[in-house]
C-alpha cells in the first residue's frame, strides 16, 4: 500500500455531493489531505449514469449548482448533458479533479478504534482490493441504487413480444422511429420522456394508477434575465440563487398550510394547457395533497404540448395483464405497443452496496439514529450527504459538507482523534417519517429498513428546512450527543 493510500478524508462519490465536498474540504480545511473515490469511469453520479431522452433536472440549477461556483446558464431546468458539462468544468477549474480517483467502489468500511481512523476497502481495475486509510470518511453517494431500479410488479410482462425498458438503463442505439410506446408512471421521469419521445415516435402513452401535480415554470424567467441585464454578473447570479430559495421555500410552506387552496390552482392551471376534451379527472386530479409526493415539472409546459400535438396521450387505469402485443387494463381495454418503459421508480440504497463496521462489528444504517441529517448514531467521525425532498439537493449537500468540515475543525482544535453521535436512553426520543414522502419508492425503502431514523426532539429531528440548517452548519451547537474523545495511537 502506498502512502497516498493514507489521507485525512475520503469522500465517497465524485457527482454533485462529493464535488461540492471536495471544495468546502481543500478550502475549509487547507491542511487536510483528502481523496475522492469514484466507482465509475467519470465525475458526474445521476448525470453520467441516466442516458433516457429528454433526462434533465427537477429542481431549478440556480439552487441545485454549486453556491461557490453558481450557475450561468439561462435555463433553470437543465439537461443532463448541459450539468455534465457544468459539473466537470467546475471541478476542474478548481483543481477537484486532481484528486478523484475512478474505477475506485469503495466496498467494506471498517472502523479500527486501537487506530483511531477507518480502514477502507476499495474494488477497482486489480483483481486484488486496495486498503485505504482515513481519520474521516464523507459518504457522498446518493441516494439511489446505481445497479438496479425499483423492481415493478407488472403481471405479464415476460410475455411482451416487444421491447421492455427500464429508464435507467436506456439502450444507447434504441430507434423509436413509429413505434408505440407505453410509459407506465406518472413521475418526473413519465414527465420527461413523454416530450421527449412524442416527435419521432407514432404514439405514446402514459399509462398510469394516478395522477401527479404539475407545475409548468416558464424555460427562461423574465425576472432572472431582468437580474442578469441590471446588476454585476456576481451579485446576479447570487440574487438569483436568494431569489429561488425563498420562491420555493415560500411554495412548498403554502401547499402545506392550505393544501385545498394550492390543489385547485394547481389542477386550474393544468386545465388551461390541455387540449380540447381531455379529462381532468380521472387524468389530472391527484388523490392526495400537494407536496406528499414530489411535484412534477413541466418547463414551459412540454409535457402538455406534446398531449396537444395529438402524439401523445394520458390514461388512467390499472394493469390487467402485459399480453405478446401490448397491455390490457382492468376496464377492458387494450393498448397496442412496440415497446414498453416501466418508468415506476427508482430504489433507494443509502448504503451504496457498501457494508460497515465498527471494530467489526455490522452497521445497519436502517437502524441508527441520524444527528442534524449528517451523523450516524454510535459510528465515529462518518457523515453521510443526504439532500432535501422538497427542495434542490445541493442544498442539503452544502449544508452537510460546511458542518462536516466544522467539526474536523473543532475535533482538531480539542485534540480529540473522534467524534461519535450517542443516543442518551433517558432522552425518550420518539421516531418519526425520515422523509415525509408517500411516494412508492420511499415506502419501499422504509419498508426494507434501509432509511435510517430520525426523532422528534433535540439533533435527532428530520432535515427540512434549509434556512434552520444552514444556520445550524456555520453557528449550530457541537455539544449536544456529540462525544469528543481522545485516545493515544502509536
Amino acid at each position: 500500500m502506498s502512502d497516498s493510500n493514507t489521507v485525512d478524508i475520503v469522500v465517497i462519490g465524485a457527482g454533485i455531493s462529493g464535488i461540492n465536498a471536495g471544495y468546502r474540504i481543500q478550502t475549509g480545511l487547507p491542511n487536510s489531505s483528502y481523496v475522492i473515490l469514484e466507482g465509475r469511469h467519470e465525475i458526474g453520479g445521476t448525470w453520467s449514469l441516466f442516458k433516457y431522452p429528454g433526462i434533465r433536472s427537477d429542481s431549478d440549477l440556480f439552487t441545485f449548482g454549486f453556491p461557490w461556483d453558481p450557475w450561468k446558464e439561462d435555463h433553470a431546468i437543465a439537461s443532463a448533458p448541459s450539468i455534465l458539462s457544468y459539473m466537470k468544468d467546475t471541478a476542474a477549474r478548481h483543481g477537484i479533479d486532481k484528486h478523484i480517483r475512478f474505477n475506485s467502489h469503495v466496498s467494506a468500511l471498517d472502523w479500527k478504534s486501537d487506530q483511531q481512523r477507518w480502514q477502507i476497502t476499495v474494488n477497482g481495475d486489480s483483481e486484488k482490493p486496495q486498503i485505504y486509510y482515513a481519520r474521516w470518511v464523507l459518504k457522498g453517494t446518493g441516494y439511489y441504487d446505481y445497479r438496479e431500479p425499483l423492481e415493478a410488479d407488472i403481471p405479464g410482462l415476460k410475455s411482451f413480444e416487444g421491447t421492455v425498458i427500464h429508464p435507467q438503463f436506456w439502450p444507447e442505439n434504441l430507434d423509436y422511429t413509429d413505434k408505440r410506446i407505453i410509459v407506465i408512471g406518472s413521475g418526473a421521469t413519465a414527465v420527461t420522456l413523454i416530450p421527449s419521445l412524442a416527435p419521432k415516435a407514432k404514439s405514446v402513452t402514459m399509462l398510469q394508477r394516478s395522477p401527479s401535480y404539475f407545475f409548468a415554470p416558464p424555460a427562461i424567467e423574465g425576472a432572472n434575465v431582468a437580474i442578469k441585464r441590471w446588476f454585476p454578473a456576481w451579485w446576479a447570479y447570487r440574487l438569483m440563487r436568494w431569489r429561488m430559495l425563498f420562491l420555493t421555500y415560500l411554495f412548498f410552506s403554502i401547499c402545506r398550510l392550505f393544501p385545498g387552496l394550492m390543489s385547485r390552482l394547481l389542477i386550474k392551471g393544468v386545465e388551461r394547457q390541455l387540449p380540447p376534451g381531455q379529462k381532468i379527472d380521472p387524468d389530472f386530479k391527484p388523490r392526495y395533497n400537494p407536496w406528499q409526493q414530489r411535484m412534477c415539472i413541466t418547463p414551459g409546459g412540454d409535457f402538455f404540448a406534446a398531449l396537444r400535438s395529438g402524439k401523445a396521450d394520458v390514461v388512467t387505469d390499472t394493469i390487467a395483464t402485459v399480453t405478446p402485443t401490448g397491455i390490457k387494463l382492468t376496464s377492458g381495454r387494450e393498448l397496442p405497443a412496440d415497446i414498453i418503459v416501466t418508468a415506476t421508480g427508482l430504489k433507494l440504497n443509502l448504503d451504496a452496496h457498501l457494508t460497515i463496521t465498527v471494530d467489526g462489528k455490522s452497521v445497519r444504517t436502517g437502524q441508527k439514529f441520524v444527528w442534524k441529517g449528517s451523523l450516524l448514531q454510535d459510528v465515529p467521525n462518518f457523515a453521510f450527504i443526504f439532500g432535501y425532498t422538497n427542495a434542490s439537493w445541493t442544498l442539503g449537500a452544502d449544508a452537510t459538507a460546511q458542518l462536516f468540515v466544522r467539526l474536523v475543525k473543532t475535533a482538531n482544535e480539542r485534540g480529540a482523534t473522534s467524534v461519535t453521535p450517542q443516543l442518551d436512553p433517558k432522552a425518550n426520543v420518539k421516531k418519526v417519517p425520515a422523509l415525509n414522502l408517500n411516494s412508492t419508492y420511499i415506502t419501499k425503502a422504509e419498508e426494507r429498513g434501509d432509511v435510517p431514523l430520525v426523532g422528534d426532539s433535540g439533533p435527532w429531528v428530520p432535515r427540512s428546512n434549509y434556512f434552520r440548517d444552514y444556520w445550524n452548519s456555520r453557528w449550530g451547537d457541537l455539544s449536544n450527543s456529540l462525544v469528543f474523545s481522545r485516545v493515544a495511537v502509536e
